[in-house]
């Protein structure tokens, strides 16, 4: 069965797409554990990060780069942290994460509910510094 992320990435579902190309996809997290929480996958179906071959992983980090760079021009953050941590969809993917507080990067805390407009507002804020 296709997982989450295939869906979004075949429209199936929709998301707040930040930037895509033939082999990756990043969009607003739909539970952000803090504003501009993005999430990168790689089009192609693996469940663990280290399971994808070394072209795929490298191309995925090699994205993940570029739309840190635009969430850290628009989020106001002293950085932008990364975590792989896989275990809620059986789907490869990286988490950047606008960090002011070591708590921002705390997935155990209340997830932040944004409406249609503050998503749409902040995805098109970081599309604009890509």
């Amino acid at each position: 069965m296709a997982s989450i992320f295939t869906k979004i990435i075949n429209g199936e579902i929709p998301a707040y797409k930040i930037a895509e190309n033939e082999n990756y996809i990043a969009f607003l997290d739909a539970f952000p554990v803090v504003k501009g929480h993005v999430l990168v996958v790689p089009k192609k179906e693996v469940d663990k990060i280290f399971e994808l071959d070394r072209e795929t992983y490298n191309g995925l980090m090699e994205f993940a780069y570029d739309i840190a760079q635009g969430v850290e021009k628009a989020i106001p953050c002293l950085r932008v942290g990364m975590a792989v941590v896989g275990l809620e969809v059986p789907h490869v993917h990286v988490h950047l994460i606008p960090l002011n507080t070591m708590g921002d990067i705390n997935f155990s805390r209340p997830k932040l509910e944004l409406s249609s407009e503050e998503m749409t507002e902040i995805a098109e804020k970081i599309k604009s510094y890509l």
